[in-house]
């Protein structure tokens, strides 16, 4: 039996989070300013969302504006900003049209009040989508994130609604971002670091993690074919590379 045979849709992740890192050093390597590698991030975030919606993963969530990275410069983040604009509005007819559901996950209130009506509108018009959902994680962080469910919490035992003694650790879960989506199996950083930055700390408990030296723009199909290889030679004990899996792939289409 093929290790293509082998591997069923059970075997696959149903949610991969990355961390979408070294678009900056990629520009820099090409002569062009940190923005630009920003520009070309984004075609690496179509790719990433093509791959997992025809290997049928339910779920993505992409790292693309951590809480740290308003102390970038003050002309980066506003590229940033625009950027962020710029491709909620270009992108998203374009989830829609293949039934994808966006969700924008962090502190929202940090934005101004354009970019938060982009932010809803994009929300609505593929609210009912069921492909796949993109979680876009903007102003996020997993302190952030942990702390916010705890203070949701903290305010039903000041209103005498719950005892303290009484919160588990799954009501605590139930207030934490992506609760209401399957749990992170696969957590990938692009870019060569080996830490996950304040990112899903509560989400990736039970994780697989896998680092590549592979700077983000430059993250295809191959790459993350590798990411999932591993993942299911890690998960379902039998051998798999990433060219089985693109073989995979090619043949579900």
């Amino acid at each position: 039996m093929t290790a293509e045979s082998q591997i069923g849709q059970q075997t696959l992740p149903r949610h991969v989070a990355i961390i979408m890192d070294g678009n900056g050093r990629w520009a820099q390597r090409q002569g062009k300013p940190r923005v630009w590698g920003h520009k070309k991030g984004a075609e690496a975030v179509r790719r990433a969302v093509s791959f997992c919606r025809q290997l049928g993963i339910p779920s993505l969530t992409l790292f693309a504006f951590s809480s740290e990275n308003w102390r970038r410069p003050q002309a980066e983040v506003d590229t940033l900003m625009q950027l962020f604009m710029l491709v909620l509005k270009k992108e998203v007819k374009s989830l829609h049209k293949h039934n994808v559901k966006l969700q924008i996950v962090g502190d929202l209130s940090a934005f101004d009040q354009k970019l938060r009506a982009s932010i809803t509108a994009a929300e609505e018009l593929t609210a009912d989508n069921t492909a796949m959902t993109l979680n876009i994680a903007a102003n996020y962080g997993g302190r952030w994130d942990m702390l916010n469910a705890a203070r949701q919490l903290a305010v039903k035992v000041q209103a005498n609604e719950l005892l303290p003694e009484a919160i588990t650790e799954q009501m605590l879960a139930g207030h934490i971002q992506l609760h209401d989506q399957p749990e992170l199996d696969l957590l990938i950083r692009t870019g060569g670091d080996l830490r996950i930055s304040n990112f899903l700390l509560w989400q990736a408990a039970y994780a697989e993690l896998w680092f590549t030296e592979t700077l983000w723009p430059d993250f295809d199909k191959s790459v993350f074919a590798d990411a999932i290889a591993a993942f299911v030679n890690r998960e379902r004990r039998f051998g798999c590379t990433g060219e089985q899996i693109q073989a995979m792939l090619h043949n579900k289409g």
